[in-house]
Formats: structure tokens, C-alpha cells, sequence
């Protein structure tokens, strides 16, 4: 009730469908934006539908928030100044170093 009281709005950000005979599988990532907050969570979803009745059932949904939001991000490798050192582009971009003054530890 609490979650509803925030009032999400979801964006799937990811999708993978798998389908079958009579049935469909939907798995993927999506990520709620809080209306009432302005927070945002990232979650892994699946949905397992079925065709029953002439018409598409939910028959499984499940939902879980994306582990990062209780771990948190994995930590950068420490950097070490070093004169005269050459830095990769990727490594000025990625970890914010400049050029001749920096290594991966």
C-alpha cells in the first residue's frame, strides 16, 4: 500500500519475450519514477502469460528492486598520481583523470 501511495509510474527499460505455444514470457528491467517523491527505482520483473478463455491471463508476475539500491554501486579501483604516466581516453572519461598525471593503481 505504501508503494501505491507514492504514486509510481513505470518505464520498462529493458525487455526480453520469450513465446510459446499458448503462452508468453516477458522478463526485463524497469524503473519506477515516485510522482509524489521524484525518487526512482530500478526493478527486475518477469510476467508468464497464458492463453486461456480466448483471451491472455496473467498466470506469474514477479518483482524485485534492483540489488544495487541496498549495495550500492561496485567501487572505482583506486588511482595513484604518477609524473609522466600515459592515460588511456577511456580512463580521462571513465574515472575523471588527466593526461600525464595518473594510473590505475
Amino acid at each position: 500500500v505504501s508503494f501505491l501511495q507514492k504514486k509510481p509510474q513505470g518505464e520498462i527499460l529493458e525487455s526480453n519475450v520469450t513465446i510459446g505455444h499458448n503462452w508468453c514470457q516477458d522478463a526485463g528491467i524497469y524503473e519506477f519514477t515516485m510522482g509524489a517523491t521524484g525518487d526512482k527505482v530500478k526493478g527486475r520483473y518477469s510476467f508468464v502469460y497464458v492463453w486461456e478463455d480466448n483471451q491472455w491471463k496473467i498466470s506469474h508476475h514477479h518483482s524485485s528492486v534492483m540489488p544495487e539500491a541496498f549495495l550500492g554501486s561496485a567501487p572505482k579501483p583506486e588511482i595513484k598520481r604518477v609524473e609522466g604516466a600515459k592515460v588511456t581516453a577511456a580512463q580521462k572519461t571513465f574515472f575523471g583523470v588527466s593526461e600525464d598525471t595518473a594510473v590505475l593503481a
